[in-house]
């Protein structure tokens, strides 16, 4: 059993290191620790190295999208919470992308083939809500779902930004 302390020290760490390669993806591991108020010795205790604390700062940005499937279906019908959802998935890729210059191509592939699998029980959730109340083609199909909406975190942020434009025809390709 982890004990609390530590647990928040993990949790100060990585919010520190969420924003610190937002602001730069070049920070260091000692800014990390001093942003974060912890010794280098606890941040190396739980991240190795930088990147291990890279992937942790993207596995944690996918478990908190991940699991607020189930308060976005509570709120909103599914196709809504399909396109809250997967505006979260855009900016969390985006910030991934940001972060792409700390990883090896062993730690992308590694990141993709982890992260993959819970995406797309997310995506199938939703799809399968929307299916049952008869808003979805029943022949959506998740896999796909999630190809597609791989070109909107490509898209460049900004005050011309086509991503929800290209989202608002991929969810209509959804409708029944």
């Amino acid at each position: 059993m982890v004990r609390s302390d530590a647990r928040e020290n993990r949790a100060r760490i990585l919010a520190a290191a969420r924003e610190a390669f937002a602001a730069d993806g070049a920070t260091s591991m000692n800014q990390v620790a001093q942003r974060a108020g912890v010794g280098a010795g606890t941040l190396y205790r739980n991240f190795p190295t930088r990147e291990a604390l890279v992937l942790a700062v993207y596995q944690d940005e996918v478990d908190g999208i991940t699991d607020g499937v189930t308060r976005l279906l509570a709120e909103l019908p599914p196709l809504e919470a399909l396109r809250e959802w997967t505006t979260g998935l855009v900016e969390a890729m985006r910030r991934k992308h940001g972060l792409g210059d700390a990883l090896s191509p062993a730690a992308h592939q590694a990141i993709a083939e982890q992260t993959y699998d819970p995406v797309v029980a997310a995506i199938a959730r939703i799809l399968d809500a929307g299916k049952q109340d008869g808003t979805i083609r029943t022949d959506a199909d998740p896999a796909d779902f999630l190809q597609l909406t791989g070109a909107l975190w490509r898209t460049t942020p900004g005050p011309n930004d086509r991503s929800p434009r290209m989202l608002a025809l991929i969810l209509d390709g959804l409708r029944k």
